[in-house]
């Protein structure tokens, strides 16, 4: 069934929540990946929001992408102690190259012909002492909402992963630090000590997303902050989940600024907080999935003008725009499974046929701030999953974005091809 598919097939991920009855190989091959192609019915210009009468009538674009390949390692040492990793392609990855051009008299160049990048999403070791107490410890995925804990393409319908929360908050986010999980019966819990976000990355189009990046060789960590989730399993299909993080951002950056009393950014904390819901039911015939997210940050408007008063000098990563106090999202996707009548279909062959439903707000602006309307939007969509395989999804979606009424509605349709698994099994 998909339920167990989605619930049991990637243990790197959700280790915590599989059965510690289950025996498994010392080592652990796997990974997923997604290749897709999307055809937009509106413009990709940068300026289509502040003159979207220019681009009412533009030519629509296509794109082929590889969102994201990732090869997943673990490793049981025996006694509890146990080791994952993920390592992760997106977009295909970099591929650079130094060149010697024979129209520039032999001249050598160094080329970035592909962009993407590679990204150690996962890389910890772990204790596990009881079902009710276990601690990791390194690189881990902090699961606040829906996405962030079940982001490989086996867990949701659409093509992508869903727009709201990969937009308002880090996903997949992953950071250094410190887990510690267990599951008492039906209630599994997991609290998390980890760096703070970087307020110097928040923008109006993405809020905090970008607020876990880091251009260095190295994670700021000024700042601590915490992410905590609740699952209740009590009832055979159905998950519902609370979850939340809370830190000070500000000043969490290369290099600390002292200021003075008299400085209008003196005592500044520039505090995230978000909380989630989440739920998941799946049965033979019927697959949901559904959140609400809210997040709230305090200091937006010094952190607005600080942010866009940065240096500009060659080589800044900063986006020098202005972030919301706050953030929301809600959507639900719904699928049923047409094959599900027929005892005959071969094990794992499943076609779902899903509507999805999306609202979301990168910017709600705090007291004396412009609002940016374009970061309202809806997505309203439609589409088929079909699994041959347990491990393979053929998938397809039409939808449309709205926004408000002065910008241009924007029509996609895409399609993509999925696998996730694990090679040794």
């Amino acid at each position: 069934m998909v339920c167990a598919l989605l619930l049991c097939a990637f243990p790197v991920v959700v280790s915590a929540q599989q059965d510690t009855t289950q025996k498994s190989p010392r080592l652990t091959v796997g990974g997923y990946g997604e290749a897709v192609y999307s055809h937009h019915f509106y413009s990709d210009n940068v300026f289509r929001y502040t003159h979207a009468d220019r681009y009412k009538d533009a030519p629509s674009y296509g794109r082929v992408d590889i969102p994201h390949t990732v090869i997943m390692l673990g490793y049981d040492f025996g006694r509890g102690w146990s080791m994952g990793t993920e390592i992760e392609f997106e977009h295909g990855g970099v591929e650079a190259a130094t060149e010697k051009e024979t129209e520039e008299t032999g001249e050598f160049e160094q080329e970035i012909e592909r962009g993407g990048e590679v990204a150690l999403e996962q890389f910890w070791v772990q204790k596990r002492f009881n079902p009710y107490l276990n601690i990791r410890a390194g690189h881990i995925v902090v699961p606040v909402g829906m996405t962030n804990n079940g982001h490989t393409p086996n867990m949701f319908f659409g093509v992508y992963r869903p727009e709201g929360e990969n937009t308002i908050m880090p996903c997949t986010w992953h950071e250094t630090g410190l887990s510690v999980w267990g599951q008492v019966g039906s209630w599994r819990y997991e609290v998390q000590l980890l760096p703070s976000l970087n307020s110097n990355f928040f923008n109006d189009a993405g809020w905090v997303h970008n607020g876990s990046a880091s251009p260095y060789e190295f994670r700021p960590a000024n700042g601590l902050s915490t992410a905590a989730r609740v699952d209740w399993l009590g009832i055979e299909g159905l998950r519902l989940s609370l979850s939340g993080y809370a830190g000070n951002t500000f000043n969490n950056d290369l290099t600390t600024t002292v200021y003075s009393e008299t400085s209008r950014y003196y005592g500044a904390k520039g505090t995230v907080l978000i909380g989630a819901f989440d739920f998941v039911y799946r049965n033979r015939w019927l697959s949901v999935r559904g959140n609400v997210d809210y997040g709230h940050l305090g200091d937006a408007a010094l952190i607005s003008s600080r942010n866009k008063n940065q240096t500009t000098m060659t080589g800044n990563p900063y986006p020098h725009t202005t972030v919301g106090a706050s953030a929301w999202d809600a959507s639900v996707e719904a699928g049923v499974n047409l094959l599900a009548w027929n005892c005959n279909v071969p094990t794992g062959r499943k076609l779902f046929l899903f509507t999805r439903y999306d609202h979301y707000d990168s910017f709600v602006p705090a007291e004396g701030m412009a609002d940016v309307q374009w970061c309202e939007r809806q997505v309203v969509s439609l589409g088929i999953n079909y699994y041959p395989l347990r491990e393979i999804a053929i998938k397809a979606e039409g939808g449309v974005r709205l926004l408000a009424e002065q910008y241009n509605d924007e029509p996609f349709v895409a399609v993509g091809i999925t696998w996730t698994g694990f090679f040794n099994r």
